[in-house]
């Protein structure tokens, strides 16, 4: 295998701003080979309405096939464990429909995904696009980010801070994008490790990269 191709299968279009966290993850456990990852946009595929996770995990396979199955669920009012047990579950219930399946890993943040880009604060003002703020943004401890009750709200909110617009101007303000922004201008994600979800994200990654060989 001369490129290995990750899929992420995401609640929603905006939590592929995880695919710089799992590339990170991947180099930093010994994947030196060229990396191909892919967020599987199954709108355009058939799928029930609303689509359950195993729907949504067929369609990526079909229109996204790949070396890696990277699996989001945000925790939200439910713990890790649980989302973790129901993306066992989907898959367990693919397993029974075809004979070939890549490795998966579940990306499941506690709460959500906005809590693991609320730690680099140059990278926040770079994104809001006023790399020159000088005001402090705030942010929360590390170590109280999975706590946070609404971690999306936060992020937003400093990024129009830090953005210094007023009025119309910040009714306009692209913070969506901005938020993508973000995880691309991070260049390590290794504060995160103080987090138990991204622990075991991380500890998910070295055993799938040793298990398939793609550290050698």
């Amino acid at each position: 295998m001369n490129t290995l191709t990750l899929t992420l299968v995401t609640d929603g279009s905006s939590d592929a701003v995880l695919l710089p966290i799992l590339t990170w993850l991947l180099r930093v456990n010994g994947v030196t080979m060229p990396l191909n990852p892919m967020w599987a946009d199954t709108r355009r595929a058939k799928l029930p309405r609303p689509p359950d996770l195993t729907a949504r995990l067929r369609a990526a396979l079909d229109l996204y096939p790949c070396d890696l199955l990277c699996i989001h669920r945000d925790a939200e009012r439910q713990t890790r464990e649980k989302r973790v047990e129901e993306i066992r579950q989907a898959i367990d219930r693919i397993r029974t429909e075809t004979l070939t399946l890549p490795p998966f890993v579940c990306v499941v943040p506690v709460r959500m995904q906005e809590a693991w880009l609320l730690f680099d604060e140059h990278a926040l003002k770079h994104a809001a696009g006023n790399s020159s703020f000088r005001g402090s943004l705030n942010l929360p401890p590390l170590s109280n980010l999975e706590t946070l009750p609404d971690p999306k709200t936060v992020l937003h909110s400093c990024l129009q801070r830090a953005s210094k617009l007023r009025g119309r101007r910040l009714d306009q303000f692209p913070v969506h994008k901005r938020t993508h922004r973000i995880a691309e201008l991070i260049d390590d994600f290794s504060p995160l490790r103080a987090l138990p979800a991204f622990q075991a994200l991380e500890q998910e990654v070295q055993q799938v990269v040793a298990e398939a060989g793609w550290n050698r």
